[in-house]
């Protein structure tokens, strides 16, 4: 089975060609033919199983008859990288034809947003805070909307956009398609697709859960020395692209620099970075500039690079859907990949919800060679507020001194 299947547009089949692609993927099998046919989809896969081709390539089919330069097709993404990928493709499959895509996320200009809407888009990939925004300034018009898909709405509405999801609702006409995709699905995100979707036709490849081409370890460690242990673990892999996660933004920022003291080509990405150093760590890690990105949970949805052959949880994630999601940036399209988790005593209860997720026993290793007897870093102390005092009241003794000195001789 290939992508002629389909009968697509012959300028997108000749970019579909351009991209390597040549048999489609399970849920691109599917749910492909349900979009072009009209239908509300509902469709669930794990990460890197080719979900954005299977919602984009029909919308750019459909956009390729009608009116030009008026938003058709609305894309919402919860993460400003996860609305760049998405934006991506749509240019990367559109390119010979007609069809300009613009992405709108915050952190970034929003006068250079407007002035690319004002030159016509038929399709918008957006996050939900900017795209209200520019709704609210008259800036953008939904009114036109045909098409209307969510992607990783989970993950919108754990960041707290459901909020969000229901005014843009309000804003799309209400005789649309709409498209629900999603790699993870608990009971309350599908009590919403279940009251914005009219007769879906739902698509689920496999169960919910890191893709098969993934192997899984443990490495037991108290906290202290996991940064020993990580260096220790990356002299033994010979890899092209490694990922690794952190659970708080210092640490992702930290790490990175410190590996790259070591020697190491690595970056951070972390909230607290402007979208443009956001933009040149993702890019670089892509195009090999860097060969490590440490990242807080923000990359584990929208990065789509092959390349990746390792993640490593330096932290273990708060929920089996995060595991799920970070381990799906390797593995993918059909390739081999393996993720690696440090934990330590209190992860636990994580790691059974995990393995019941996956159905199995993982993995426990440890490193050969690697002291863990060894005492933990001793971190540097920090100076507080109550030292200071005393260094003043010290520095004005001693002047004191000095004074009744200078005076007991001039006296002499």
């Amino acid at each position: 089975m290939n992508f002629e299947q389909f009968s697509f547009d012959k300028r997108i089949d000749a970019q579909i060609k351009a991209a390597g692609y040549t048999e489609p993927t399970p849920i691109q099998q599917q749910a492909i033919p349900m979009v072009l046919d009209d239908h509300d989809v509902l469709g669930l896969a794990q990460t890197g199983t080719g979900k954005t081709a299977a919602f984009m390539l029909p919308i750019l089919e459909r956009l390729t008859t009608g009116p030009l330069r008026q938003v058709r097709a609305l894309v919402v993404a919860p993460t400003r990288e996860l609305a760049e990928q998405i934006h991506q493709t749509a240019v990367d499959f559109g390119k010979k034809t007609k069809i300009r895509s613009v992405a709108v996320y915050g952190g970034v200009s929003k006068n250079r947003q407007i002035n690319e809407l004002r030159k016509g888009a038929e399709i918008v990939v957006a996050c939900p805070g900017r795209l209200l925004d520019l709704a609210n300034d008259k800036a953008i018009d939904l009114s036109n909307v045909e098409v209307l898909v969510l992607d990783e709405a989970d993950m919108m509405c754990d960041m707290g956009f459901l909020p969000d999801i229901k005014r843009v609702l309000k804003l799309v006409p209400a005789k649309r398609q709409t498209l629900f995709f999603s790699a993870t699905m608990p009971k309350d995100i599908r009590k919403l697709a279940d009251s914005i979707l009219k007769n879906p036709k739902t698509v689920q490849i496999g169960t919910i859960a890191p893709a098969e081409t993934v192997s899984h370890a443990l490495y037991p460690i108290a906290h202290k020395l996991k940064k020993n242990l990580l260096l220790a673990l990356l002299q033994q892999l010979h890899t092209d692209r490694i990922l690794i996660f952190t659970r708080t933004k210092y640490r992702a920022r930290n790490l990175a620099r410190d590996l790259d003291k070591k020697g190491y080509k690595a970056t951070a990405l972390q909230g607290n970075m402007s979208q443009n150093q956001r933009q040149r760590a993702m890019d670089g890690f892509r195009d090999g500039t860097f060969d490590m990105l440490v990242a807080t949970d923000i990359a584990a949805r929208g990065i789509d690079i092959s390349e990746i052959s390792h993640v490593i949880n330096f932290d273990i994630p708060d929920t089996v859907d995060a595991y799920s999601h970070r381990i799906g940036r390797t593995g993918r399209a059909d390739s081999s990949g393996e993720a690696f988790t440090f934990v330590t005593r209190d992860d636990d209860k994580m790691i059974r919800d995990i393995e019941r997720r996956l159905g199995t026993k993982i993995e426990r290793r440890e490193l050969p060679d690697f002291d863990y007897s060894q005492p933990e870093p001793q971190s540097q102390p920090r100076s507080n507020n109550n030292s200071q005092p005393n260094n003043r009241n010290s520095n004005s003794k001693r002047s004191r001194n000095r004074r009744n000195n200078q005076r007991t001789q001039q006296r002499g």
